[in-house]
């Protein structure tokens, strides 16, 4: 039996239990105020679904999909909302609380006194960004179904998508913050985000911009993220969903490696 098929099963089992420490130690220090802080995050979503999806739909009426089928507005607007819950709450983990982590805290210095390595230290947070982006978004699937906006199967396939969003925004964000070099820097993410939330087929569909900008719309992250979501809501599903996944998986990978590299550099001097 070749070694590498005895020993890769253990450098992985290991590789696992430590960035899983990681986790367990963000878990350990949680504080009731912090649910407060991860409550307001899941309203943001519900407020504009109501406000613009409820709310302004009244007045738009049914949408075309693709193969003709008329959807009421809160249908199309919803799955949107969950694909941007899902990315806030991965972001607002990865950056803001990952940054004060490493440049103020010195938290990570500190670990990197035990066997535990930058990348290790990378699944660990990201791990922990997801538990905030899972329970942002099984909240919200369930209010969908609740308001017959979805169907119970579809939200069951609507939650393991999700979570490959948010593990996608959660590489992008750790690697993002690796890079900036102060407080003031994190206005430039938040109007980024802000511009991502606006304009990736959120409200309208793409088709409604004109040929130059829906080109440059189509390839950021979080239009591929709700094109992927809405898709599962509404159907149908086709070859595109699966470039959608494709894109996904490759921005967590690079930025999984961006943020690992960019760590162990600034890390382990």
């Amino acid at each position: 039996m070749p070694v590498s098929s005895l020993v890769l099963p253990r450098v992985a089992a290991g590789m696992g239990r430590r960035a899983l420490s990681v986790t367990e130690r963000n878990v350990a220090c949680l504080r009731s105020a912090y649910w407060v802080v991860m409550l307001s995050g899941f309203l943001e979503p519900v407020l504009y679904l109501f406000s613009i999806g409820v709310g302004v739909g009244g007045l738009i009426g049914d949408l075309p999909l693709p193969d003709g089928r008329l959807v009421s507005y809160a249908e199309f607007v919803a799955p949107a909302m969950l694909a941007s819950a899902a990315m806030t709450g991965a972001l607002s983990e990865t950056t803001f609380n990952f940054f004060g982590k490493m440049k103020f805290m010195r938290l990570y210095d500190g670990m990197l006194a035990t066997p535990v390595r930058p990348i290790e230290i990378a699944l660990g947070e990201l791990a922990w960004a997801m538990v905030r982006g899972v329970l942002y978004s099984a909240a919200f699937l369930v209010l969908m179904v609740a308001l017959d906006l979805t169907t119970t199967p579809r939200a069951l396939a609507m939650l393991p998508a999700t979570v490959l969003v948010g593990f996608a925004f959660g590489a992008l964000g750790m690697a993002t913050s690796t890079v900036i070099r102060s407080w003031q820097d994190f206005d430039l993410i938040a109007s980024a985000q802000f511009a991502l939330f606006l304009f990736s087929g959120t409200f309208v569909p793409a088709t409604s911009y004109p040929a130059w900008l829906r080109w440059l719309i189509e390839v950021t992250p979080l239009y591929r993220s709700v094109d992927l979501v809405r898709a599962l809501s509404l159907g149908p599903v086709g070859w595109l969903q699966a470039l959608d996944m494709v894109y996904l998986v490759a921005l967590l990978a690079a930025g999984l490696t961006v943020a690992g590299r960019r760590m162990q550099k600034m890390l382990c001097k």
